[in-house]
């Protein structure tokens, strides 16, 4: 079966285009914000009664897990490795093109080869779902805002959880006056800068 070359240069193209659109910071503080989120919305079911202290003179303090600082520590181990799980989908705007899953551009892609058509990216096919480099340079920024921002994240952890986090965080400490749009981009299925479909007309009887 062969496909119209056009159709391949036309989504190819997406995916080797050398023009890097480096994360923004606050980018990088969205996702960042909405990891931990969701790290504390597990880390929160559970009812355990933590004990400090020690020893045969001083009395132990019961802590609920919940509320515990230990729950913050673990909900922030390796957080920025999270990162590497979202993909570059260069067929949505803005923030929305950091998601998890593969984009659309490489389904499109993989379902070409597997059909039997030649696919060349200029790079091997087994790199093909490496984080790419906007990918990467996320997760260094999300490691600087979690060295740079611990206090904030304390302060809102021990005592404004009654706040959104994201606004807490990013909005009042992290972005300062830089651009916060970001924050207010929401998936709503209608941001897709373009769509590439394979249909019956794009299937040529010529070799490409």
């Amino acid at each position: 079966m062969h496909i119209s070359a056009s159709l391949i240069l036309a989504v190819s193209a997406d995916i080797r285009n050398p023009g890097l659109i480096e994360p923004t910071r606050c980018e990088t503080c969205k996702y960042f914000t909405r990891e931990l989120s969701e790290r504390l919305l597990e880390t929160g079911i559970k009812k355990e009664i933590l004990q400090t202290g020690h020893g045969l003179d001083r009395k132990k303090k019961e802590i609920k897990y919940a509320t515990s600082e230990l729950r913050l520590i673990e909900s922030l181990e390796d957080i920025c490795d999270a990162i590497l799980e979202y993909n570059m989908h260069k067929e949505r705007t803005g923030s929305l093109r950091f998601a998890k899953g593969e984009s659309q551009t490489m389904e499109t892609l993989k379902s070409l080869k597997e059909r039997g058509v030649q696919v060349d990216l200029g790079i091997p096919d087994e790199m093909w779902d490496e984080p790419s480099a906007e990918i990467t340079q996320m997760k260094k920024e999300c490691e600087s805002i979690l060295e740079n921002s611990e206090e904030h994240i304390e302060d809102w952890y021990f005592n404004h959880q009654e706040t959104d986090i994201q606004d807490f965080i990013c909005r009042q400490n992290v972005l300062g006056l830089d651009d916060q749009a970001c924050l207010d981009e929401e998936w709503t299925g209608a941001e897709l800068v373009h769509e590439e479909e394979v249909s019956p007309a794009d299937e040529k009887h010529d070799e490409l």
